[in-house]
């Protein structure tokens, strides 16, 4: 596999490309962790709302049992605490749902200050990354398994843009008919360098 170009300027591109869309990837997973972290701390208010309703609960309920052990006056006596013990549940239950509901945003909103950033800079970074990986991989397989001049300056012919090929010469296609070498060694050269690779001189 070839992950950079045989060309120095193209190389220190890539790497100088590389190295800016992996900070900017940690630093928008840094971006999202704080904020969660941030918004997450709201669920403390939910916490404290939950013990107190906890507490008020037991309380409530404690002294219910107790006084409804009275004789003749003790049911009479429960009944308001028992509806206070109530209210204390029911307050316990929203200090739950408050820190779900803290949880729930506090997710929602690090993924997406991390997530939608991230995503976009694979989309322009890695996916043409991918496509020179690939391509110049394949064109240093195809050099390393023999493929010659002839084949090279062919594949030119047929994929290069023709501006550039006719900077090469005014009639190339004239020239690969005839075995121009010098022609040739220019058009597998700029089939390489649009791969990456460069022409070396043992191959003929």
């Amino acid at each position: 596999m070839k992950l950079y170009s045989d060309f120095p300027a193209r190389r220190t591109r890539q790497v100088f490309a590389d190295l800016i869309a992996l900070g900017s990837i940690a630093l928008f997973v840094w971006l999202g962790v704080s904020l969660y972290q941030l918004v997450d701390r709201l669920a403390a208010f939910g916490v404290d709302l939950e013990n107190a309703g906890a507490g008020f609960r037991k309380t409530m309920s404690d002294v219910g049992k107790n006084l409804g052990g009275v004789p003749f006056i003790g049911s009479g006596i429960r009944a308001p605490f028992d509806g206070a013990s109530n209210a204390g549940k029911a307050l316990e239950t929203a200090g739950q749902n408050q820190q779900d509901a803290v949880g729930q945003l506090a997710t929602a909103l690090g993924f997406g200050v991390a997530l939608v950033p991230i995503l976009f800079v694979l989309l322009i970074w890695l996916v043409p990354r991918i496509r020179f990986i690939r391509r110049a991989s394949s064109a240093k397989r195809s050099v390393r398994g023999g493929a010659g001049v002839e084949l090279l300056a062919l594949r030119a012919l047929a994929t290069q843009r023709l501006s550039s090929i006719a900077k090469v010469d005014p009639d190339p296609m004239g020239a690969w008919r005839r075995g121009d070498q010098k022609v040739m060694r220019e058009l597998a050269a700029l089939e390489l360098r649009a791969s990456g690779v460069k022409l070396r001189p043992q191959i003929q």
